[in-house]
């Protein structure tokens, strides 16, 4: 087949300048046979592509590929992440096989072609889907935020609008059913609105059971939760993450655009503000598919969504304990341990958690202490010593058989040792009051300056907390005035202090 252009030329010689076939052979160089064969040419569509049979476009790889296609077909058992990519075929033909000499791109066509015979191509087509106005995707990513010098290994929670590609995200210390309602509350508070549907993963957090007619079986907190907001819910399939593209994208945009490089902040809840803001500036900026903003599309996105409650949720979870004889509990199986007080022993108490905060009452509702919440699967313990200390500041003389002793620090058990039993519960009460002022660590950095300094009353450590963190301005050097007259040292004769004082002891006799 030789170029349209030429046919062209070869056609218009014959019909249009009626030169014979031995002329134009003569003038174009092709045959005759050619040139008779274009002009008596009466169809000239475009040829249809040759189908490809890569199973034989290379006779050499016929040996090999009864082995590649078992090795596809094993395959089908092993993990989606395990399975054979063509590199790693060509690479265990090169090892496994002995005179293999086939090219890499040879081989890739043969395992392309058997993998979508075999339906084993990863590779799926989505079909596009349509959003409304007010419609929202939710989810969560991992994050780590510094909090007031702390490093915090936590999450952020993403709401997004598929509709605009607007997004919101609040940084929180868990995935937990109360770090996703506040999350969620407070980006409706900011919206000043509520979204219409949105979209879930299967996360525990929100559904106990997935049920085999496709239902789930959802935790009453979050029944509670958008009932009472209104929104109608949706949940993924499992292991379809695209059915909810937008906030994954989002989740990855939020992370790179935000949290890089790691925030630092000293209170969590004052940089979340900032991140709402934050969110809201970055609208200004064209949408990937459409000739307009974000913030003008998310325009129609606030239209549609469904106005506040009047009445605001309390996301808090409250439940009864029973603490052991120290006057502790146990939440989340037994890894994390907070203190009551010694007045609490081996009785029920209440519990509202939150997800910053798990604050105990008395039966009564009366609050008695509040510890930060831990998070995470290690082993740990939230001890607030104010009430202890309180409790046996009244009673120091039984210190060492309370049980409080054994609970207090290696060095202020050293220093309570050492102390006299006449001082021992003014230094308590002392602990005590240092403790509810800046907490129980500025206590326990005094006592270790005290045990230095060796001094054991309840003045000596008042005046090393001061010193330590009362807020004493530093003066500077006073100026030397210019009219200030220039005076000798005087010199001191310490023996005639000597000579008078023994005069006065033998007068005093």
């Amino acid at each position: 087949m030789i170029a349209m252009d030429k046919v062209h030329s070869i056609r218009q010689l014959f019909y249009e300048q009626g030169k014979s076939v031995s002329a134009i052979a003569a003038e174009t160089g092709h045959d005759r046979k050619t040139i008779s064969k274009y002009l008596d040419m009466t169809d000239f569509n475009t040829p249809e592509p040759k189908k490809e049979d890569p199973e034989n476009m290379c006779p050499k790889l016929d040996a090999y590929k009864p082995l590649i296609d078992q090795w596809l077909l094993d395959d089908r058992k092993a993990p989606r992440k395990q399975r054979h990519t063509a590199k790693r075929v060509f690479k265990r033909l090169l090892a496994e096989s002995e005179g293999f000499d086939c090219s890499y791109r040879l081989v890739a066509q043969y395992v392309a072609y058997r993998k979508s015979q075999m339906h084993l191509d990863s590779k799926k087509s989505y079909l596009p889907l349509i959003h409304y106005p007010g419609e929202a995707q939710a989810d969560f990513g991992a994050a780590q935020f510094f909090e007031n010098s702390l490093s915090i290994e936590g999450k952020y929670l993403v709401l997004s609008f598929p509709f605009s590609n607007a997004g919101y995200l609040q940084l929180m210390y868990g995935e937990n059913a109360k770090c996703f309602m506040e999350g969620m509350i407070t980006m409706f508070m900011h919206l000043g609105g509520v979204p219409t549907e949105i979209w879930f993963d299967n996360t525990s957090t929100l559904v106990t059971k997935i049920l085999k007619d496709g239902g789930r079986q959802l935790t009453d907190k979050f029944l509670r939760f958008s009932e009472h907001y209104g929104f109608r819910y949706k949940f993924m399939n499992p292991e379809s993450g695209w059915e909810k593209g937008n906030v994954e994208n989002k989740v990855e945009y939020s992370r790179r655009n935000f949290l890089v490089p790691p925030p630092r902040f000293m209170e969590l809840s004052g940089y979340n503000s900032r991140l709402l803001t934050e969110a809201d500036s970055d609208m200004d900026r064209e949408h990937y598919h459409y000739d307009q903003t974000i913030l003008e599309r998310f325009g129609e996105d606030k239209k549609a969504l469904l106005p506040l409650p009047d009445v605001a949720f309390d996301p808090a979870r409250y439940e009864t304990v029973l603490t052991d004889k120290w006057g502790r509990f146990t939440l989340e199986k037994g890894k994390h341990e907070y203190s009551v007080s010694p007045d609490h022993v081996c009785t029920n108490v209440w519990l509202k958690i939150t997800s910053r905060r798990v604050q105990v009452m008395d039966m009564q509702h009366r609050p008695i202490v509040t510890h930060r919440r831990l998070y995470g699967d290690q082993k740990q313990s939230s001890m607030e010593w104010l009430p202890y200390l309180t409790a046996i500041s009244r009673k120091p003389r039984s210190l060492f058989n309370s049980g409080i002793y054994d609970m207090m620090p290696e060095n202020m058990q050293r220093y309570m040792k050492s102390c006299g039993s006449t001082d021992r519960g003014a230094i308590l009460k002392v602990l005590a009051e240092l403790t509810g002022r800046t907490g129980f660590d500025s206590a326990l950095q005094t006592v270790n300056q005290a045990l230095l300094y060796q001094v054991r009353d309840p003045d000596s450590l008042k005046n090393l907390y001061r010193r330590l963190y009362a807020d004493v301005p530093e003066l500077p050097p006073m100026p030397f005035q210019s009219g200030v007259p220039a005076l000798e040292q005087m010199p001191v004769d310490l023996a005639s202090y000597d000579l008078f004082l023994q005069k006065g002891g033998a007068a005093n006799g």
